[in-house]
């Protein structure tokens, strides 16, 4: 159940090991969130390291997650992803995949790794899609592989003993009909493209229209109502912040903050809705970033600066020059705030006016002093000069954190720990908090989703060849 980065992989070693496949796909077509992913990869021990004389193991790799993620990550399924995500990249790079010329490196966007082991292709997830689903269209027209598009799985029926045994598939036309089948792997994404069922089970509101609108929760409810589980709210957190112009929700973003200092030292500063500066702004800890702000209320913060900040800083958007910046704030919106005084920005932005006075008098006596409360070293300017402007940033997610629960066989599991038989499931349907814990581990989502639908389809779903 889903043609995505878990689904088609599983589809096709399953296929060629002589197994009668049934891929549902909900879309009309295959490649799930690959659509709209960045694609990152992670492995240890590739081909591709050793080529570049980079000493690498899988052991490296899950000490370097562990670490990143601060012991939160589910440690078995880490540790099965990581062993076998070699095998997985390198089985990639046979069928045709190409990462960007100076790859592996350390980390883009992320806390990186120790050692490069990090890599993605020129379209990000399109790339690793333009592999998969080629060869799952090969096998189905070699008649391996039946794929049906635009079709749901409505319901699970389940024997006696709850062993999964069928499938009721939806087609296009409203018909249902039920399938008997050895085995069912949910493959179907998360529920990030549901904003009520994201609502529901993170607590708070989904910002971003940028998921994939399939991700709907389907195979989460589905895995629950036979007696599996979710699991993973507890390791919920945010990204450092997404640029939205509008206050109709879900959005899409209008462009990225540059907010690594190691490409941009910061010249303005961050406060919250009390007004308060909440993490020193040039920390060069992605984490460290992520952890402040999901911290705060409404996990939003508002980037402060003066007229004079917005007129020799460098651009603080990426990719837009600087007029483009100084357009948009004269242009307005929700995200961007101009006035006289910072008292009357304050009241533009609905955060308190006495903490932002009193934030500003503060980073102004660092800049006159070079000793910065927070301990920041990065002090051009004082912000001083009105007009002064805000821009409004507001945590988002892109994936789905709770998840699924499985054991380290990635059978679904109930709650006592029980496999519920014949019930599989990979991807993101797991939840980003099992391979990446509370924090964001590069390449820790669509790797551990390849490698987790390769491993069932090759050999951990014991099928009887032939049924």
């Amino acid at each position: 159940m889903g043609g995505g980065s878990a689904g088609l992989p599983a589809a096709i070693f399953a296929a060629r090991r002589g197994a009668r496949v049934l891929l549902v796909e909900h879309a009309d077509k295959l490649g799930g969130s690959l659509w709209v992913a960045t694609g990152q990869m992670s492995a240890a021990g590739t081909r591709l390291q050793r080529e570049r004389d980079i000493d690498d193991t899988p052991d490296l790799h899950f000490e370097d997650v562990m670490r990143i993620s601060r012991g939160t990550a589910n440690p078995g399924l880490v540790r099965r992803a990581v062993d076998h995500a070699a095998a997985t990249f390198d089985w990639l790079m046979d069928e045709g995949f190409e990462p960007l010329p100076e790859h592996p490196v350390t980390g883009f966007g992320h806390e990186p790794y120790r050692l490069p082991r990090y890599y993605w292709g020129s379209e990000g997830g399109i790339t690793i899609k333009n592999v998969l689903v080629p060869i799952v269209e090969q096998l189905e027209r070699d008649g391996a592989v039946t794929v049906l598009l635009s079709h749901a799985v409505t319901a699970l029926t389940t024997d006696d003993t709850g062993a999964v045994i069928g499938a009721s598939v939806r087609s296009p036309d409203g018909k249902v009909r039920d399938i008997a089948v050895q085995a069912v792997l949910l493959t179907c994404g998360g529920y990030a493209g549901n904003p009520e069922e994201f609502a529901a089970r993170n607590g708070m509101p989904q910002y971003n229209a940028s998921p994939w609108p399939f991700s709907r929760g389907a195979g989460l409810a589905l895995g629950e109502a036979v007696g599996g589980f979710a699991r993973g709210v507890e390791n919920l957190f945010c990204n450092f912040g997404t640029l939205f112009n509008t206050n109709n929700f879900p959005a899409k973003p209008v462009g990225r903050i540059e907010h690594f200092p190691e490409r941009r030292q910061p010249w303005e500063i961050y406060v919250n809705a009390a007004g308060r500066r909440f993490v020193r702004e040039d920390i060069d800890s992605v984490d460290a970033r992520e952890m402040a702000l999901f911290q705060q209320p409404d996990q939003r913060y508002w980037i402060i600066f003066d007229h004079r900040i917005l007129t020799e800083a460098p651009p603080i958007v990426q990719g837009w020059t600087r007029e483009q910046v100084r357009a948009a704030v004269d242009e307005g919106g929700p995200a961007f705030l101009t006035a006289d005084s910072l008292t009357a920005l304050a009241d533009k932005a609905g955060i308190d006016a006495d903490g932002l006075l009193k934030s500003v008098e503060g980073f102004n006596y660092g800049v006159q002093t070079g000793k910065d409360f927070f301990g920041r070293t990065h002090h051009p300017l004082p912000i001083a000069e009105g007009p002064f402007h805000a821009i409004r940033m507001q945590a988002s997610s892109i994936s789905s954190s709770i998840g699924l629960a499985v054991d380290d066989e990635l059978r679904v599991i109930r709650r006592d720990g029980s496999p519920i038989a014949n019930l599989y499931a990979a991807g993101e349907i797991l939840g980003s908090s099992q391979t990446m814990g509370k924090a964001a581990c590069g390449g820790m989502m669509v790797t551990p989703a390849m490698t987790f639908g390769r491993l069932l389809g090759d050999h951990l779903i014991p099928l009887e060849l032939g049924r």
